[in-house]
């Protein structure tokens, strides 16, 4: 059986989905996603990002998609998609040249409460409760805190300044974390993102807003102390055994909350 998934979505999509993915590993599997994501994939035969494959011809009016590209899709057995699922272009494309093609939906239907991670999982006929890890190597934890104050909206992010306060009274060195165009003196950064897992399950604690980075911390065995502003944990929150998800409008969130959410983590 060869067959390819095809995963659109920024990092903490992807993390979420991993349960998904990995239950669907067949003989020969191959993975599409997010180029910044690619260093995740670690149980697939062959993993490329969707933007280099060419995918994204499928359906645009006047453009005809690589014949290579046509050969390619249609060498696999199955291929399950959470890619084009909305785009009505795209799936009459894929019908007119009978590709092998079965989409599923990104998001959960918005009158279900249901975890994203089981909700992906169980669209493919596992069931749960998903638990997203990453395979790192064994390493002893370090005596330092990462905090990455960002995520991918503002609304989301609890005050810096808070941060900067939990920084002081923590009780232990603090790492601050940022992405490449994330304005933060001195942090760490680490464009590949299974090298950042890598070094993140080494810290004693994370700490972060609902973002990418928490997810990966989580899914990496980190400790984490996650900061829930106007997302529903219930449906996004970060798996795992040491997870703490600290709740409530952001601008009442204390940094004795968190302190306490970091202690019991």
């Amino acid at each position: 059986m060869r067959r390819l998934l095809i995963r659109p979505g920024a990092i903490g999509d992807t993390v979420l989905s991993l349960p998904a993915l990995k239950c669907l590993k067949a003989d020969y599997t191959e993975v599409w996603v997010r180029g910044d994501v690619v260093p995740l994939i670690r149980f697939a035969d062959r993993v490329r990002s969707i933007a280099s494959t060419g995918i994204d011809l499928l359906g645009l009016d006047g453009v005809d998609p690589p014949q290579a590209l046509i050969n390619w899709l249609k060498s696999f057995d199955s291929i399950i998609s959470w890619y084009g699922a909305n785009r009505d272009e795209f799936r009459a494309e894929v019908r007119r040249l009978g590709l092998p093609i079965e989409f599923f939906s990104a998001l959960p239907p918005p009158n279900e409460r249901v975890h994203v991670a089981d909700y992906f999982l169980r669209q493919v006929g596992g069931s749960g409760p998903a638990v997203p890890k990453i395979d790192c190597p064994e390493a002893p934890p370090g005596d330092f805190a990462v905090i990455h104050p960002f995520s991918s909206s503002p609304r989301k992010n609890w005050p810096m300044e808070r941060f900067q306060e939990l920084a002081q009274r923590i009780g232990m060195p603090v790492r601050w974390c940022a992405g490449p165009e994330e304005s933060l003196e001195g942090a760490v950064r680490m464009t590949n993102l299974y090298e950042l897992a890598c070094w993140l399950r080494t810290a004693r604690v994370h700490i972060g807003n609902d973002s990418g980075i928490t997810h990966l911390a989580a899914a990496a065995g980190a400790p984490v102390v996650a900061i829930f502003g106007p997302s529903d944990p219930a449906v996004w929150a970060p798996r795992g055994d040491r997870v703490r998800v600290v709740v409530g409008k952001l601008d009442e969130i204390t940094v004795e909350q968190v302190l306490d959410a970091v202690i019991n983590c």
